[in-house]
């Protein structure tokens, strides 16, 4: 059963990102323009404030396709096989609730109260029979007009094709779902804040 891939990045958060970068990046020049002696001292906050902005803005994604999903978190990136999940949810952001335990993606959080008061039954038209509770009710975040909920519909559709077409019969591959530490992120992170701090004691 073939799927076109989707990947979803936030545009917002990008934005956030790379204006938080730049920012930095000139904080880092007046710095040394003005007191190249001192700029030693207190650059260290500065790069590490634009590497957590990269790490939390910008680096989160979800990619959707044709033998699993892929969730790059900051710290963590898993790869979960369709068979792998067993319900969609998006109470705080979209989750893939799996056999291995349950995957949140930064990149789609739950939109705000804001965002959720202008709904009306019609942004809900086409939502899957699985996205809804005990008593058939559903959340603010599985409309369709917000990101958590067109993508959990996205996933949802797809996985109940494959679900009805007994697609998962063969059972879940224990190997087959992944995840990848972000070491190198991590390591600069704690170099930055280690430098940052000697920088301002000493």
């Amino acid at each position: 059963m073939s799927f076109q891939e989707v990947r979803y990045r936030p545009v917002f958060g990008r934005t956030l990102a790379v204006v938080t970068v730049v920012v930095c990046a000139l904080g880092v020049v007046a710095l040394f323009w003005s007191e190249p002696a001192a700029a030693w001292r207190y650059v260290w906050p500065v790069l590490l404030v634009a590497v957590v902005a990269w790490a939390l803005f910008w680096r989160p994604s979800l990619t959707v396709a044709e033998h699993g999903i892929t969730v790059e978190n900051v710290l963590r990136t898993h790869f979960v096989p369709w068979p792998s999940i067993v319900s969609i949810d998006t109470r705080y952001s979209l989750t893939l609730r799996t056999a291995q335990g349950r995957v949140t993606v930064w990149a789609a959080p739950a939109p705000g109260r804001h965002r959720t008061l202008g709904l009306a039954a019609k942004d809900f038209d086409g939502v899957g029979e699985s996205a809804r509770g005990g008593v058939g009710e559903l959340r603010p975040a599985d409309a369709l007009t917000t990101p958590s909920g067109n993508l959990a519909q996205l996933i949802r559709g797809h996985w109940e094709r494959l679900r009805d077409a007994g697609a998962f019969a063969s059972g879940i591959d224990p190997e087959a779902a992944t995840v990848t530490w972000h070491w190198a992120t991590a390591a600069v992170v704690a170099a930055l804040a280690a430098a940052t701090a000697i920088g301002l004691l000493v």
